[in-house]
């Protein structure tokens, strides 16, 4: 894993204009973007056309595209990754869902999914539903179930892209995962 200062001082080249800086951090942080989509794609069904390579890929194409982006540092940069990585997949199930009906709302228990190796497509996107609620509900929340979860981060590391503390974050992922439980538990319509 390369060092959070390395890969910080690259950033903010690489937002400063330093053509080098982005072929240096793609050297840098690929193993761990890696890590990270063969973390998103062993939850996926077996038969998934989309493999972490190419999800690596189409993250990191994004992710260096949008110069909106102002990095704080290594943390920042992966939580972003995570949230970006669990967009593409949920974008990819969505498509691979059109056509077909989703017959109305499916009871999801949340342990169950968490612990799933391959959900279903279906409840991948109650869960994606679940979460866009939970962001209107408590934003910050929400900004920790996808790092910690999707993307692997611990609370720490949480903790420091969030600029709060460790006990937030650990409050945050409490009150988070038993309003997702509340939601996805509730008796289809």
């Amino acid at each position: 894993m390369a060092s959070g200062c390395e890969i910080t001082v690259l950033l903010t080249a690489m937002k400063g204009g330093d053509p080098n800086a982005e072929t240096r951090l793609v050297g840098l942080v690929y193993d761990d973007l890696h890590a990270l989509a063969r973390r998103y794609m062993s939850r996926e069904r077996p038969d998934h056309t989309l493999q972490p390579t190419a999800l690596v890929h189409e993250t990191y194409l994004r992710l260096i595209s949008d110069s909106a982006i102002d990095w704080k540092n290594r943390a920042h940069f992966f939580a972003t990754a995570a949230t970006v990585m669990r967009r593409i997949l949920v974008d990819y199930a969505r498509q691979r869902a059109a056509g077909k009906r989703i017959g109305g709302r499916q009871k999801v228990d949340l342990d169950s999914f968490m612990a799933a190796a391959s959900p279903h497509v279906e409840q991948l996107l109650i869960l994606d539903q679940a979460l866009t609620r939970l962001a209107e509900w408590g934003p910050r929340q929400a900004r920790v179930v996808e790092m910690m979860y999707f993307g692997g981060l611990t609370e720490e590391e949480a903790s420091e892209v969030l600029q709060v503390s460790v006990r937030t974050v650990k409050r945050d992922w409490s009150a988070a995962r038993a309003w997702l439980q509340g939601q996805l538990s509730k008796t289809p319509k």
